[in-house]
């Protein structure tokens, strides 16, 4: 169904952008979507893939004459130019010189763009690899490197404030040795808010950084899991964005807090039009990425006690929010499941779900 989920206030507390001017630029994206024609500066683009909407398909030990694995950065390039997307993002680790050609020599061919998805030097040890990592996405033709500072999720990976600030240090230190590195070789590096940091966590963090090269992949709905309002997220995150996993999600009441999945666009809560129209008039470069992960849903186990070490400070209004928000906007049939598929039946799940959702960016996104 078609999403009407607006933020109820803005957050309170000091602004890391001037309010004024951002909200006159936020105004500007809004009507760029909702009155027709896109001007100029927001030419339309075909939106692109991230890799792991491909998380079956991606080296998929399933023999399928149908959905055949990925197991290259060019065949997903390959793919995705067949369906009509308009670039991709995907792992540049283990890349070669001679894979950055011919990548590079594809995109070309194809008109694609391609975003790299790097880890960040664990130590200063780990920053030759990063480097060569870069250099490479670089002569690929990437401009923009998605990244993270937590592969898992904070509160399943993390049980205790001290934990928090030890991951909060170490990935302000891994952010700095990165930043001298795409500095010099003039790469963007956009951190992805991936249920490690809340959104001003993140925004305080890169604006302490102080860097033109360092930013943000802006995803729509990974922040609800830690208890976020959407678009105060997207207010928030926007001005440092520089690349973003578009998604839809879905939610769903269960006994210990919630369930949280991504669907094809356009089917869940979130009000698409509007974010695409804020990242657009914050950054009018910004690509748009589809994330649709084909998967059994998240659970979000907020109201059990090992879910709130790192989070003691949230008020109770946003919990509140926050389950009013999964209650009044619950799916009304139940979220998807896959497990219960075969493999065959779980790839072409997949395939159909990245096609609805590139329909509908073009119907409804301006994404020609």
């Amino acid at each position: 169904m078609p999403s009407e989920y607006t933020s109820p206030s803005d957050r309170a507390g000091e602004e890391l952008v001037n309010r004024r001017t951002f909200l006159q630029r936020s105004a500007l994206g809004v009507a760029a979507v909702s009155l027709g024609p896109l001007p100029k500066t927001f030419a339309p683009q075909r939106m692109g893939i991230v890799v792991h909407s491909y998380a079956s398909r991606w080296n998929s030990k399933t023999p399928s004459t149908s959905y055949p694995g990925f197991t290259t950065a060019l065949d997903l390039l390959e793919h995705c130019h067949k369906i009509g997307a308009g670039g991709v993002q995907t792992t540049v680790r283990d890349w070669t010189s001679a894979t950055a050609k011919k990548l590079r020599n594809q995109r070309e061919k194809w008109d694609m763009y391609l975003e790299g998805s790097i880890g960040l030097p664990k130590n200063p040890d780990d920053v030759a690899r990063f480097a060569e990592e870069v250099k490479n996405a670089r002569e690929a033709g990437a401009s923009v490197l998605r990244t993270v500072c937590m592969n898992g999720r904070r509160y399943e990976s993390l049980h205790s404030d001290q934990d928090f600030r030890k991951f909060q240090k170490e990935a302000i230190a891994s952010l700095q040795l990165a930043e001298k590195v795409v500095r010099q070789n003039k790469v963007q590096l956009a951190v992805e808010n991936h249920k490690d940091w809340r959104a001003d966590e993140l925004a305080t963090v890169l604006k302490n950084l102080s860097s033109e090269w360092v930013g943000v992949t802006l995803d729509f709905g990974n922040s609800i899991a830690l208890l976020e309002d959407p678009m105060e997220v997207v207010h928030t995150l926007a001005p440092f964005v520089m690349s973003t996993h578009v998604k839809d999600m879905g939610v769903e009441e269960y006994g210990d807090g919630f369930l949280l999945s991504e669907v094809p666009l356009g089917q869940g809560i979130l009000d698409l039009p509007r974010i695409v129209g804020i990242c657009r008039a914050a950054n009018p470069k910004v690509t748009f990425n589809l994330e649709m992960i084909t998967r059994d849903p998240l659970e979000i186990p907020c109201l059990r006690k090992e879910y709130w070490p790192t989070l003691q400070e949230l008020k109770g209004y946003e919990v509140a929010g926050t389950l009013r928000m999964v209650r009044e906007k619950k799916t009304k049939d139940q979220l998807p499941k896959v497990t219960q598929l075969s493999s065959e039946e779980r790839l072409a799940v997949e395939e159909n779900n990245i096609l609805a959702s590139l329909t509908y960016s073009q119907k409804s996104l301006g994404m020609a």
